[in-house]
């Protein structure tokens, strides 16, 4: 699919948002990819999952053991990954505040991993669920996303393959520009912040 039609899809599911919006990395910003609303769509999902996984070198692809996503939001993209790949796809989540395999998930000491977000922005959550998946004996051979709105900013140690990049401009608290502080903050994000 062409960054054309992947904004094509988040505009007729209603999911390319404009507003005030706080991120769940802290930053503001115009503009809000509700992934969700793009996945909710059985077809739309597969369809934005096998262009998806097409991103990924077929050679990276074929090593890939499972496919795990942080939760909430790279639930649904990752099982749709899982199933374009035909591989078992899992999640970690924060019950404590940090990310971690629950639920009987469990990793086999040095399984290739590919972890997939809905929307990179900071990297941080990607960070955070590398390293969990590191630490229960995961070898996490590559991160994919739906989106990346990093503006080309982050960098992680293993490849990154976004289905597409967006750059949205985004500022943190003590530098939003006057016009967007005037309108009322959302916090469309699943985490508080």
């Amino acid at each position: 699919m062409t960054e054309d039609e992947v904004l094509a899809e988040f505009r007729a599911s209603r999911a390319l948002l404009e507003g005030h919006f706080k991120l769940s990395s802290g930053l503001h910003t115009a503009h809000y990819l509700q992934c969700a609303r793009v996945l909710m769509d059985a077809e739309r999902a597969a369809k934005l999952a096998i262009s998806l996984v097409h991103k990924i070198p077929r050679d990276l692809r074929h090593s890939i053991d499972k496919v795990i996503s942080p939760a909430m939001g790279g639930i649904i993209i990752g099982h749709e990954m899982g199933r374009a790949l035909g591989k078992e796809a899992m999640f970690v989540e924060r019950p404590t505040g940090t990310f971690e395999l629950r639920r009987g998930f469990t990793l086999t000491p040095g399984e290739k991993i590919l972890v997939v977000e809905d929307v990179v922005t900071t990297g941080l959550s990607s960070r955070e669920a590398i390293k969990a998946i590191e630490e229960a004996g995961g070898n996490v051979v590559a991160l994919a996303s739906l989106v990346d709105r990093s503006g080309g900013e982050v960098a992680f140690d293993v490849p990154f393959y976004p289905l597409v990049a967006l750059n949205f401009p985004t500022w943190p608290e003590d530098q939003i520009p006057p016009e967007l502080a005037a309108k009322p903050v959302e916090k469309p994000g699943s985490r508080k912040n």
